[in-house]
């Protein structure tokens, strides 16, 4: 599969969730049989927020072995994430890697505040310095998205060049993910 064949995969099965269509991913025994035997077989990876409300097999309808999900609050880049995207990359051959944000995100919101403490302060800075001068936290949201894909792109460039990594953003509000340029 390639890398406009696994976006179109996403793109269906993201108008099926919005349609309101069953869930249609394969979760049967016998996928699950077949994935354990044989190991799993990803035409995409998807790094995407935590939140509970971005759940991307569901929104994309994608059953087991299907999609290669790395889930961090605010879908940002640390060494564990860029890990696990070269893993999936290198090692399953997923032609295609989504930075996956959303409309409302918590972190955004943090990071706007500029309070956090602990360990959530790594991923509010980060946010923060995608967002540069920017306080609109749909913008900003778009801009940490575009970040991370950037950081993605210049660490596959070595090791997956074949890869394309690409932004969307999930809207709570709808359900439509959307891809964005940059």
């Amino acid at each position: 599969m390639n890398e406009k064949e696994s976006r179109n995969r996403l793109v269906t099965g993201n108008a099926a969730f919005l349609a309101g269509i069953p869930f249609s991913g394969d979760t049967s025994e016998k996928i699950r049989q077949q994935t354990a035997e044989h190991g799993q077989h990803p035409w995409a990876a998807v790094v995407a927020c935590s939140d509970s409300r971005v759940a991307p097999e569901l929104i994309c309808h994608a059953g087991i072995g299907e999609i290669f999900t790395i889930r961090t609050a605010g879908n940002t880049i640390g060494p564990g994430e860029l890990a696990s995207v070269e893993y999936a990359a290198e090692h399953l051959g997923v032609p295609l890697v989504v930075v996956l944000g959303h409309t409302d995100c918590g972190a955004v919101k943090a990071a706007l505040k500029g309070d956090a403490t602990g360990h959530i302060k790594s991923i509010t800075d980060m946010i923060r310095r995608a967002a540069g001068i920017e306080t609109d936290p749909d913008k900003v949201c778009v801009k940490n998205i575009l970040q991370s894909v950037e950081s993605l792109r210049a660490a596959l460039a070595k090791t997956a060049p074949e890869t394309i990594v690409r932004g969307a953003i999930y809207r709570l509000e709808t359900g439509r993910v959307s891809f964005i340029e940059g």
